[in-house]
Formats: structure tokens, sequence, C-alpha cells
């Protein structure tokens, strides 16, 4: 059995996050799963976008409105478990290979290898996340021996610089980012916008959607490096086999189901809209 992939900091920042900013667990974006990820990303991200929240009821004096802005996404950040593939498996189904050489090929897609070969990354909290693991190195060069022919590498967390003791007596936020979990999701979201920014893909983190299924991971990872985040709420969960069968399984576990209802009931009892990176608030 593979170990519990715990992670008590991310579970304190959820929790912190709930309690002081909870637009910052909501995704901007929400899909079934990667298979319905639109290749024009940028149109769905703004609050007015079509989205399970949006309305199309066209609002008085829309004709006279300025155009508003549409992100431009250049880099497109993957979760791997339970979004490309089965948890704790490196078996990308056919039908989830197909979506990401779809993304990596199409001539109109702002992630094809030939314009932005630098422009997916697979960013994990088991393949390629704990420095030192030669079982989660392997996991990530296995990986992306698989994914060679479309250019997408996984992103290899840094162990942080060993931190000097805090004083006696100091609280809790003394303690924050001590540790190698520190810079795992959703704490590495500042080194994976660096990773893009260091081969030329981005400029700022609004150019940047986090893709996956955990809303306390990859959507509050999202939030706190000011990207745009897109929600898979259903996981890998149909049309998983290779001869076209629809299968039906659900690989979400107690605490996904958890976030499930806490973002139904944010949105629709306390109606919490998501947040936006810096700069998109009034568009």
């Amino acid at each position: 059995m593979a170990p519990l992939n715990t992670n008590l900091q991310a579970f304190n920042l959820s929790v912190s996050t709930l309690l002081k900013n909870p637009s910052h667990f909501l995704p901007n974006f929400t899909i079934s799963t990667f298979l319905d990820f639109p290749e024009q990303i940028g149109s769905h991200l703004l609050p007015s976008s079509a989205s399970p929240i949006s309305t199309t009821t066209k609002p008085k004096n829309a004709d006279n409105e300025k155009p508003k802005r549409t992100p431009k996404i250049s880099a497109l950040v993957l979760d791997k478990d339970n979004t490309l593939c089965a948890p704790n498996t490196i078996a990308i189904p056919g039908a989830y290979m197909r979506k990401l050489e779809q993304l990596r090929t199409s001539p109109t897609s702002p992630f094809n290898l030939h314009t932005n070969p630098h422009g997916v990354l697979i960013v994990s909290n088991t393949a390629g996340s704990r420095p030192g693991s030669k079982r989660y190195e392997n996991e990530a060069s296995d990986l992306e021996d698989r994914l060679q022919h479309l250019r997408i590498p996984v992103f290899r967390v840094v162990a942080p610089a060993p931190a000097p003791a805090p004083a006696a007596g100091a609280g809790a936020e003394a303690q924050a980012g001590m540790g190698t979990g520190a810079r795992r999701k959703p704490f590495c979201g500042p080194d994976v916008l660096a990773w893009f920014r260091e081969r030329g893909v981005v400029q700022s983190a609004d150019e940047i959607v986090v893709v996956g299924d955990r809303l306390g991971t990859d959507t509050l990872m999202a939030a706190q490096m000011g990207a745009w985040s897109v929600w898979c709420k259903d996981g890998v969960r149909h049309g998983t086999a290779d001869d076209g069968r629809q299968i039906d399984v659900d690989y979400r576990g107690f605490l996904a189901k958890v976030e499930t209802l806490l973002e139904k009931y944010l949105r629709e009892n306390k109606k919490v809209r998501p947040r936006v990176p810096p700069g998109w608030e009034c568009v």
C-alpha cells in the first residue's frame, strides 16, 4: 500500500485560507475531467465566462461597455494524480494522452510544442516532489519517458536551504516554511513561476493556468502564486479505457469529496466568488 500523502502545513494553510480568504479556495473555471479542458482556456477564466456560476442574462447598457480583456495564457501546469492518471500510477489513459497530444500539436493551441516548447509542466505531490527520494524521482523520470514525444517535463521540487532555528517561544508563524514539505504544493508556486520565467514562457503569474483535482493543493497554489485555476471536479473518472468504453470509477478520496461539498457551500450559500490574479479585479 502506498504511504499516505500527508502535508500538515498544507492542511493548516487550507484552514487558514477558508477562515480569512475563502475566495482563494474557489477555482476560476470548473470542468468535469481534463478531457473537457478548452484549448482556448483564457476566454473561460473571467467571472463572466461560461461556467457553472455564470449568468446568460445580458446586463443593461451592455452594448455601451468596453470590450473586456481576455487573459493570455502561455503556461499550463498539470497535476498528475487523478488529473492525468489514476492515483499512484503513471499510466495515462488513452483518451487523456490524446487530449495532451491535441494540446501540444494543434496549430491554434497556445501550448503547441513547436511554438511554445516549454509551455506545459507537470507539478505533482508524488512524482518529483521529494528531493532525495529514489521512488518519486524514478516515477518522474518514467512519466517523462512516456511523454517524451510531447516534450512535457515533470517539475522537481527543490529542498529549501536549512532555516535558522526560531527563537525560543516563537509562535507557529515562525515555523512556517520549515522542512521539505514547505516546497511542495501548494507552497511551490514561486518556484514554478521561476521555472517558466527562466525559459521565457511568461513574464507574470497571470499568464499561467493551474489544472488539478484538489482545491486544497492545486487551486490554492494558483491563488498563492497569482495564477488562474481550473478544477477537474470529478478527477479521472470516465473514458479511461483505450477501447473507448466509458468507465465510471470514482478515485476521489475523503478529503476530495469534502472539498466538493465545501466548494458548493461557499459558492451557493455564502455567495463567495473566486479570486482573480492581481490586476484583473475590475475587468
